[in-house]
């Protein structure tokens, strides 16, 4: 399956673009689903059709949903208190009624994360739109589930479930409880959740729509948008320049936008691969409108990113690992080795990265940014590295 999602700064029309997309996807015969994740129905709005929790037909092969994320959250919280029943009644803690309960901040991505993996497995549809919330939040959104994984690993390590034959006796002679089975069930049960939305974000048919509106504000958020992106190893397709005006308009007072619109256009197509989208003069309501913005297709059009290990033992004696981060400033670019993890921070992100098995043998010999690409050098330990006889 396909799957395509858009994103950009707040106000760039990202809604009605992801309707667009998906609208067109549909137009050519394939199976799609667009994903929604405001709390208005601005996706509705935009296709002509109310959207909610149930799936519905907003067109000929397209099929648009807007995820509750009250109730999933309803519907987990219950689940949890039953399963922690015991330890309940032990504390002597009276349970919530589902009909009290309220969405905690996170709710809403955790339920588009959900609703993300349903739609791959389902094997429904062959591509997958899905509108994002605004940039900064999306690449929250996105990094939510390898950073939940690495947590649970780290507070629940799968590996000490082996032992909870030893629990009860630890137990005692620690005079305090163990954790319960029941937890690190839990925890087993959401990694492997998490596992699967992780997949689909990783997946090389899985690409990110830029949208944002020609001019500085767009230019500055694209810049930070794409960092946090290469940093997360996702592949950007296109960057579509949303709301373009006429280049001839008989109104004057157009000439200084038209203006600024154009060299901005001239500046990302220098760093990106630019689609343009006129601006309607209104906003897009319906079909008829959305087929209007003669959106880009849907066809794969950039390779997945890929951060390869270069061998350069037999030449300089160590290997170079290429991390891709276009817009990165050698200023704000840190690096930490610690054990088999490298943590990466560019500007305002940050990345916990598991080494590649063959750098673990190795010590960090450098660094340098080049041309948008970090270059991590590594040298062999002794200790550690195979000695020829």
């Amino acid at each position: 399956m396909r799957t395509i999602l858009i994103t950009g700064p707040g106000g760039s029309g990202r809604t009605t673009l992801a309707a667009a997309t998906a609208l067109a996807a549909a137009a050519e015969g394939t199976r799609t689903l667009v994903l929604g994740t405001d709390r208005t129905d601005s996706l509705g709005a935009a296709l002509g059709v109310t959207t909610g929790p149930a799936p519905v037909q907003a067109a000929p092969h397209l099929t648009a949903w807007r995820p509750d994320a009250a109730q999933d959250f309803r519907r987990d919280l219950v689940a949890l208190q039953d399963r922690a029943s015991s330890a309940l009644d032990l504390l002597g803690a009276s349970r919530l009624d589902p009909d009290e309960l309220t969405p905690l901040p996170g709710a809403e991505e955790l339920a588009l994360l959900r609703a993300l993996r349903d739609a791959a497995l389902s094997e429904k549809y062959d591509t997958l739109v899905v509108d994002l919330p605004p940039a900064p939040q999306a690449l929250a959104l996105l990094a939510l589930p390898e950073e939940l994984r690495r947590y649970l690993r780290r507070l629940l390590p799968p590996e000490r479930q082996a032992a909870r034959a030893l629990r009860p006796v630890l137990g005692r002679l620690a005079g305090v409880p163990m954790p319960a089975e029941w937890l690190y069930e839990t925890a087993a049960r959401w990694d492997l959740e998490l596992a699967a939305v992780e997949a689909v974000v990783a997946d090389r048919g899985t690409v990110v729509r830029l949208v944002a509106e020609p001019g500085p504000a767009g230019s500055d958020a694209l810049r930070t948008a794409r960092l946090g992106l290469a940093l997360r190893g996702l592949a950007t397709d296109v960057v579509v320049a949303n709301r373009v005006l006429p280049e001839a308009s008989p109104d004057t007072w157009l000439a200084g936008p038209v203006a600024q619109q154009r060299k901005t256009l001239e500046e990302w197509r220098e760093a990106y691969d630019v689609h343009t989208v006129a601006h309607l003069g209104h906003d897009p309501r319906g079909i008829d409108d959305l087929t209007a913005l003669a959106v880009p297709g849907t066809a794969p059009t950039a390779p997945a990113a890929d951060w390869p290990v270069t061998d350069r033992l037999g030449e300089d004696g160590v290997l170079i690992w290429q991390i891709p981060l276009p817009g990165a400033i050698r200023e704000e670019l840190d690096l930490v080795r610690r054990g088999d993890e490298l943590v990466v921070t560019a500007g305002r992100f940050r990345r916990v990265v598991p080494l590649p098995s063959v750098l673990r043998r190795c010590t960090v010999d450098g660094a340098a940014l080049r041309d948008g690409e970090l270059r991590i050098r590594f040298a062999p330990d002794p200790g550690l590295w195979p000695q020829d006889r």
